[in-house]
């Protein structure tokens, strides 16, 4: 069964626009207000183009779990971006190891769903091991009587190598089992990616797919063939670079545009 939070169709597939805060442990200057403005600013962009569903990536890399402050900007950035834009479906990342983080700011924040990059299976990344979330988020999930937020499970992506001998496929069908409302599957090229997202399918992964990057809108109707939606981002920036980064809504626009294209009537 689908988690309400990720109930989608064909004229309203699961995209989602990844919104990234800047690296706060190399721009500690920046104020709270500074932060608030970026989100605000970029969010309204993705909702001017047509996309409703954002992500709030916190960026700030620490070994281990999220620090305090971080857990506390982000759930203050999320609330205000809950606060004007209501209608907005609202999801938390934080780039820190941690699997009830995510959870307790999702709920401070009022936002709607998390994704967790390491699920199942313990992986290798460039920042170090990293062993799954499975268990302790859904566990913290339960704690905090959250059923309402959904969990966005990464399976194998290409930032990191597994640590077991599991094909992909496997790994998919094991992050459906132990909780996972949907899967993000992201391989070494798009190819790759949907070739992961079929061999999921095969088997049995029945819970929504998203293909979790090299999303753009010249192969958005090929992903969305493949798979229930996308998380797209960097396809969508016009500049990049600290608090000029910025993501153009007309690209966004377009992208929206293609996707209601190609949706039958």
């Amino acid at each position: 069964m689908t988690h309400p939070t990720l109930a989608h169709s064909a004229e309203d597939p699961l995209i989602v626009g990844a919104l990234h805060l800047p690296d706060l442990s190399v721009n500690r200057d920046l104020t709270l207000s500074q932060l608030e403005d970026f989100a605000l600013s970029n969010a309204e962009a993705f909702l001017a183009g047509g996309m409703r569903r954002i992500m709030l990536q916190d960026q700030t890399r620490q070994f281990g779990p999220a620090v305090p402050e971080t857990i506390a900007l982000t759930a203050a950035i999320g609330r205000s971006l809950k606060r004007a834009f209501p209608q907005m479906s609202l999801g938390i990342i934080v780039q820190a190891h941690d699997a009830e983080a995510p959870l307790a700011i999702a709920q401070a924040a009022g936002a709607d769903f998390v994704r967790l990059k390491v699920f199942v299976g313990a992986a290798m990344t460039f920042e170090g091991a990293r062993d799954p979330l499975a268990v302790r988020a859904v566990t913290y999930r339960h704690h905090l009587r959250a059923a309402d937020i959904a969990i966005m499970a990464d399976v194998f992506d290409r930032t990191s190598r597994p640590m077991i001998d599991v094909p992909p496929a496997e790994a998919a069908v094991a992050a459906q089992k132990y909780g996972a409302d949907a899967l993000v599957l992201t391989g070494s090229s798009f190819g790759d990616s949907l070739a992961r997202v079929a061999a999921a399918r095969q088997a049995g992964v029945t819970r929504p797919i998203l293909i979790g990057g090299s999303v753009d809108q010249d192969n958005i109707v090929q992903a969305l063939a493949a798979a229930d939606g996308a998380i797209v981002s960097t396809s969508l920036m016009s500049r990049q670079g600290g608090l000029s980064a910025r993501w153009d809504r007309d690209l966004v626009g377009r992208l929206m545009d293609t996707v209601r294209e190609r949706a039958p009537a």
